[in-house]
C-alpha cells in the first residue's frame, strides 16, 4: 500500500539532501522515480546545499499534480516514487491531491519541505500535510543557532535586521552578504532578533 510521507525541519537540515539520496536509492534499485520541486532556488533542479543537485520538474500552484500524474501514466511513464521538494509552497488542493496519487494510483509520495515561515507560523502546504500524512518524519540533523543551541525558526533578515513582516513567500538562500537571506535561530534569539 502507497504512503504519503513528509519530511520536514528548518533549512539547512537537509531535507534536499535526503530527498536527492531517496531518489538515488531507489533509481539504483530500478524504481521508476519522478523528482518534482516547487520554488527551489535553482528552478528546475533540486539543490543541496552540500554541492549536489539533479533536474527536477517544476511545479506552479497551477498544476493539477494528480491529473499530470495520470497523463504521464498514460503517456507510458513508470513511477513508483514521487519526491517532491519545497512542499511548503504546495496549496492545500495540490497537498490533498498528493494523498490521491498514493491513493488511487499506488505510487510512495515522499514530500519535503519547512515547517513554518519567517514568523514561525506554518505554511499552507506544511500544515495539510501534517494533518494528512501517513508518516510524519522531522529530519534528525540538528541544525544550530549561533548561540549554540537547537535551532527552530527560519529568521528573514533585512539590511541586518530580523523580519517581522513582509510576504510569506520570499525563496531565499542562507548567505549572510546578501541583503534579504535567512538565518536559522533558537527561539530565544529568534524572539529577542539578535543574529549572532
Amino acid at each position: 500500500m502507497a504512503v504519503l510521507r513528509f519530511f520536514y525541519g528548518t533549512m539547512d537540515c537537509g531535507k534536499s539532501t535526503l530527498a536527492l539520496q531517496l531518489r538515488h536509492n531507489y533509481q539504483r534499485a530500478g524504481r521508476g522515480v519522478l523528482l518534482l520541486t516547487c520554488g527551489d532556488r535553482a528552478g528546475d533542479l533540486v539543490t543541496s546545499r552540500v554541492g549536489i543537485s539533479a533536474p527536477a520538474v517544476p511545479v506552479t500552484n497551477d498544476n493539477n499534480l494528480y491529473e499530470e500524474i495520470g497523463f504521464r501514466r498514460m503517456d507510458g511513464a513508470h513511477i513508483d516514487d514521487l519526491i517532491i521538494d519545497e512542499v511548503q509552497f504546495l496549496d492545500v488542493k495540490q497537498v490533498d491531491q498528493l494523498g490521491e496519487i498514493a491513493d488511487h494510483y499506488g505510487i510512495d509520495v515522499h514530500a519535503f519541505g519547512i515547517r513554518s515561515d519567517f514568523t514561525g507560523a506554518l505554511f499552507g502546504g506544511t500544515q495539510r500535510l501534517m494533518e494528512i500524512a501517513d508518516e510524519r518524519v522531522e529530519l534528525q540533523v540538528e541544525t544550530m543557532c549561533w548561540c549554540g543551541r537547537r535551532a527552530v525558526f527560519n529568521a528573514r533578515v533585512v539590511d541586518g535586521v530580523v523580519a517581522r513582516t513582509g510576504p510569506q513567500m520570499l525563496i531565499g538562500d542562507t548567505d549572510s552578504a546578501a541583503q534579504v537571506h535567512y538565518r536559522v535561530l533558537c527561539r530565544r534569539h529568534y524572539n529577542e532578533g539578535r543574529i549572532g
